[in-house]
């Protein structure tokens, strides 16, 4: 499992939007006023989507996984238990989702290039335009 994504809940879209333009994370969706995602120099991906209040399940780990189904297989015959099993999701991602002991929501995930180049990417040189203004 790699540790390549991380989506924490946010109350003003506008606000942590700028915030995280600002820390040098380069937007790579842009779905407002409920999600965004942005980009590391090294590839991993880090999103925020809109909450009414900031609480212990506005964070949502996310673990990529090349074999999805055989990774659960193997973590459920340890005794680990799954909220939802592999499940092809619109936004082009195959997820399982799970809770820590403390309740904290986990995914599992398989992506492949929609992590990073999902077909509504939002092309950068239209971005870098915008940003002159």
């Amino acid at each position: 499992m790699i540790l390549n994504q991380v989506t924490v809940g946010c109350l003003d879209y506008d606000q942590s939007l700028a915030f995280y333009q600002r820390l040098g994370l380069t937007q790579i969706v842009d779905s407002p006023p409920q999600y965004a995602r942005f980009e590391t120099p090294t590839g991993e991906t880090f999103s925020i989507h809109a909450v009414e209040q900031i609480g212990a399940v506005s964070t949502m780990i996310y673990f990529e996984c090349d074999d999805l189904a055989a990774k659960v297989a193997d973590l459920q015959s340890a005794g680990i238990a799954f909220d939802t099993q592999p499940i092809d999701q619109n936004w082009g991602w195959r997820e399982a989702r799970l809770r820590d002991p403390a309740g904290n929501p986990l995914c599992l995930f398989y992506g492949g290039d929609n992590r990073r180049f999902p077909p509504w990417r939002i092309n950068q040189s239209t971005t870098e335009k915008g940003n002159e203004k």
